[in-house]
């Protein structure tokens, strides 16, 4: 019976992943599949398809995908880690109707923006176009100078996209007098979305987005001194809504030596966002349910699913925002993985001006480029989720695919389905990613610098509070502002 009953322990062990079985990042890149990629990816499409087509903070279908992470998360054969979610506020925007009228009585194709300010209902914003110069170079509508003489009182003003925030462009309209602004797109094709900032709330007035082809035939007739009238009507409601954030981490291993790996789980409210970030999202999940198998750990890894990016990169500026110093300076290093798999891929790896980025940064270049992957490295933005890392000065990498034509045609619209990836792109990314992670979880970190005086820079925790701080003004005028125009009441035109 012995022999029997020690064969059954084993087998039971091993059911349940406790038998030791050590990590390797071969081991990794080996378990993460296109298959399981692409099969997190037709699930979040689908979540989108059932949820109004869209996976966006503060809607169904980002509360659905946060179930679909947690369901994995919280599996009997993911013993081996601790996840939890992290709550938190912010103002939500939804445009739930928006449009243009053109000077012919035609109805204008017109894309919103998040965090778009309504107009008066029913009728809306109907007035003569003035003309505002074009700067391709620095920005057109950007700076005080690009104003000098133009008085918009009682106008819209016809402003070209490109270069600045457009929220810069609708703050000087509206310094200026204008009733509302038609920004006309600055490259062929349908407007992608895009944020202008829940602070943005009270500065700036009402907007629509146009085809450059429409806006540049407005701007003809202008220069032929005839007047153009148009119409722009948005219905829109602003109001507090609780989201979340998505952890999960390795219970094994140096809990003041972590390694974290980030992605941002939310879409934008345009499309199902498969590439913008399932792709990552969809990594992430692979590569810790590829480390629930593995025992060994030297170091700590959190995974992270971040909510509310494309609402202005609001999860991660919370968790940032709420480490405490001692906290901080657990975080050795931070991977993010937003957009990995763009139908036409870039292969991109973020290096920035901290010397500690290239602990990380090369080795994932190294993987790409040994598999025969042209990967280089790029400079760090301003719009994802490493930003509130960068601002802590925790030493930080990623992957990045491309965003926007030639490399991501459907960003951030409703073509961003299963359709828009490369599979090829995702697995090797992804794989990249995992062997990394597996690495640093390995590793002794010697090597590593921790940040500047092993404390959060107080400077940089500082501006990361400034930016809630223009989230809580913002949230308390959405209150007063909030639209009920649903219920036939008018919406102040701010």
């Amino acid at each position: 019976m012995k022999p029997t009953v020690a064969f059954g322990l084993a087998s039971f062990l091993a059911s349940r992943g406790l038998a030791t079985d050590l990590l390797t990042p071969e081991k990794i890149e080996t378990d993460v599949t296109t298959e399981e990629l692409q099969r997190n990816l037709w699930n979040f499409n689908y979540i989108a398809d059932r949820n109004g087509g869209n996976r966006a903070f503060g809607l169904p279908g980002y509360k659905a995908s946060v179930d679909y992470v947690l369901e994995r998360l919280q599996r009997p054969d993911f013993h081996k880690f601790t996840s939890w979610v992290q709550p938190f506020n912010h103002t939500f925007n939804q445009v739930r109707s928006i449009s243009v009228t053109g000077p012919d009585g035609e109805d204008v194709e017109v894309v919103a923006l998040i965090y778009n300010p309504g107009t008066p209902l029913p009728d809306g914003i109907t007035a003569p176009l003035i003309d505002t110069p074009v700067d391709d170079e620095r920005g057109s509508g950007c700076f005080e100078d690009q104003w000098e003489g133009i008085d918009a009182t009682g106008r819209i003003a016809l402003v070209k996209r490109g270069a600045c925030a457009i929220a810069d462009k609708l703050r000087l309209a509206k310094t200026h007098g204008a009733l509302a602004v038609i920004l006309y797109n600055n490259a062929e094709g349908r407007p992608i979305q895009a944020t202008l900032g829940a602070e943005s709330i009270g500065q700036v007035v009402p907007v629509g987005t146009i085809r450059i082809e429409v806006g540049e035939a407005w701007k003809e007739r202008l220069a032929a001194d005839e007047e153009v009238v148009v119409n722009l009507t948005v219905d829109a409601v602003f109001e507090e809504r609780e989201t979340w954030n998505v952890f999960a981490e390795t219970k094994e291993g140096d809990p003041d030596n972590v390694v974290m790996l980030g992605a941002h789980l939310d879409s934008v409210q345009a499309g199902p966002g498969v590439n913008d970030d399932g792709s990552g999202s969809s990594a992430l999940l692979e590569i810790a349910t590829a480390f629930r198998r593995y025992d060994g750990l030297r170091n700590r890894v959190r995974f992270a699913w971040w909510g509310a990016e494309e609402s202005g990169l609001v999860g991660s500026l919370h968790y940032t925002s709420n480490l405490s110093p001692d906290e901080a300076d657990r975080v050795r290093f931070y991977f993010n993985y937003d957009m990995i798999g763009s139908p036409y891929p870039v292969f991109a790896v973020y290096e920035g001006d901290n010397p500690a980025d290239s602990f990380g940064a090369r080795r994932l270049h190294d993987h790409l480029t040994s598999h025969g992957y042209p990967a280089y490295y790029g400079a760090f933005g301003t719009s994802s989720d490493y930003v509130g890392f960068l601002e802590l000065g925790i030493p930080s990498s990623g992957l990045f695919t491309g965003a926007g034509a030639p490399a991501a045609p459907c960003y951030h619209l409703a073509c961003d389905t299963t359709e828009n990836i490369d599979a090829d792109a995702l697995t090797a990314n992804a794989r990249a990613a995992g062997v990394v992670a597996a690495q640093l979880a390995l590793d002794s970190l010697e090597g590593l610098p921790r940040r500047a005086d092993a404390t959060v820079n107080l400077r940089h925790r500082s501006r990361i509070g400034r930016q809630f701080d223009r989230w809580r003004r913002a949230a308390e005028f959405a209150a007063v502002e909030k639209s009920c125009s649903a219920h036939g009441e008018k919406v102040r035109t701010v």
